[in-house]
């Protein structure tokens, strides 16, 4: 029997606690040893302190930054996600995510929170007043033109989704999200983001080693979101509690 050559790849935790855990064990019962975070890990009413203090532990780890990461390490910003988990951060864990990388390039992989070149815009989705839509394989293309990487994992939009685009083989893969599987923005236009199913997401790859192509694995893993969703609920913060328990966005 080949090796096979492992990698989780996981995204988007938002201080779950519970779901990162419950994601780290199958990793672990997988005899995965290779983990790629694409961000966002702290950014929710939960138990961002926890959240850290786990993924710090662990030597395997590549930490990517997400666009809520950068928001962590600002002095001051008006939201009150910011506000609840900002004053709980010590300056080791601050220090900790400013160690994360922009990008992460192994083998004919590369990895990022939204896309290559920026950790706020969507590589699947484009937002536009009417909601949101897929962008098309032409409009990828000439996107990632410049892109040499086979295999583009990402994730920012917390809905998992394999792409490939024809003309440049690319295979572009949004991971879903461990802890959050919906929420809605305003940023760049109101819409809503919605995996309309509460497991905790996360993506394997496997390499045989006599090639260049990935096995893509999709993981959704069950975990008491219920009890998660109670933690939201006791810091005030109803949208993350009806999210976490149904992977939708409660009607305003």
């Amino acid at each position: 029997m080949q090796h096979m050559q492992s990698i989780a790849v996981i995204s988007d935790v938002h201080a779950n606690l519970l779901a990162l855990d419950a994601v780290l064990k199958d990793i672990s019962e997988r005899k995965i040893e290779r983990i790629v975070n694409l961000g966002d890990v702290l950014f929710g009413p939960l138990d961002p302190v926890g959240t850290a203090k786990r993924l710090m532990e662990l030597d395997h780890v590549v930490n990517i930054m997400g666009n809520c990461d950068e928001i962590l390490l600002r002095s001051n910003v008006n939201s009150l996600t910011y506000q609840f988990v900002h004053p709980l951060l010590s300056k080791e864990i601050l220090d900790w995510i400013f160690t994360f990388k922009k990008t992460w390039f192994f083998e004919n992989l590369l990895f990022c929170h939204g896309t290559p070149v920026s950790n706020e815009r969507y590589l699947l989705e484009e937002t536009t007043t009417a909601g949101v839509t897929y962008k098309s394989v032409e409009h990828l293309d000439e996107e990632l033109v410049e892109v040499q990487s086979d295999y583009i994992l990402c994730g920012h939009s917390h809905v998992s989704k394999t792409v490939f685009v024809p003309k440049t083989r690319k295979a572009i893969v949004n991971v879903g999200s461990v802890g959050l599987p919906a929420y809605d923005d305003e940023q760049p236009t109101p819409h809503c983001m919605e995996s309309l199913s509460p497991y905790a997401k996360y993506v394997i790859l496997k390499k045989n080693n006599n090639n260049n192509h990935w096995l893509i694995e999709h993981i959704q893993v069950p975990y008491d979101w219920d009890r998660a969703s109670d933690m939201a609920q006791q810091n005030a913060r109803n949208d993350y509690a009806y999210a976490i328990k149904t992977g939708r966005v409660q009607e305003r």
